[in-house]
């Protein structure tokens, strides 16, 4: 039983719980206006563990089983969780500043975990092949790195959902400098790696 397992059994436990709970629900969820006027600080973890429905939770989980498994062998289990939990803490402190005094906006999700988890894989190693979805075209992780990043800002702009888009983007920058600081030789290895990149066509 690994770390990854651990965290994906834990996160799906959670939200199925949650679903099952609405009061739950409500309490778990990143809720600033609450965190701020009733001291709720546990909302920035627990709602890193539910998410918004069986789409939202099976993209999270999914990604960060294809990309955890290297991070935790790379960063050993202390590290790796170390990087996660905070992550989605972490990710989290930029919407909380921002949205404080908005009473109706609340978010949840993995996301910010999830992409720092994404992220230190890509740094570590930015060229393993990633297949996106049912597309047989593989394409380089610092590629897929772009694009998720690209994604997570327009859903951020446009979307209405209480999804945390923009915990993406913070959580991929944590991922990205808590690895360097873990391993600083990284930062070098991944500009020689990438500087020998071309298209596979």
């Amino acid at each position: 039983m690994t770390i990854t397992l651990i965290i994906i059994i834990a996160t799906v436990g959670a939200s199925f719980y949650a679903w099952s709970k609405p009061e739950i629900y409500e309490k778990w969820m990143m809720i600033p206006y609450r965190v701020k006027r009733n001291k709720e600080f546990y909302r920035f973890l627990t709602s890193g563990f539910i998410h918004s429905g069986y789409v939202h939770l099976g993209f999270n989980m999914m990604s960060f089983y294809f990309f955890a498994k290297y991070v935790e062998l790379a960063l050993g289990p202390i590290a790796f969780v170390c990087m996660y939990l905070m992550a989605i803490v972490v990710s989290d402190i930029p919407t909380y500043l921002k949205q404080q005094n908005n009473y109706g906006y609340r978010s949840l999700g993995a996301s910010g975990g999830v992409s720092a988890i994404i992220f230190s894989s890509i740094i570590m190693n930015p060229l393993s092949e990633i297949y996106l979805f049912l597309i047989p075209i593989p394409i380089s992780g610092f590629i897929f790195g772009i694009l998720y990043l690209i994604y997570s800002y327009y859903q951020a702009k446009n979307s209405q959902d209480n999804i945390g888009h923009e915990a993406h983007f913070y959580g991929a920058v944590f991922g990205v400098v808590f690895t360097i600081i873990i391993y600083p030789q990284t930062l070098i290895l991944f500009f020689e790696r990438i500087s020998n990149w071309s298209l596979p066509f």
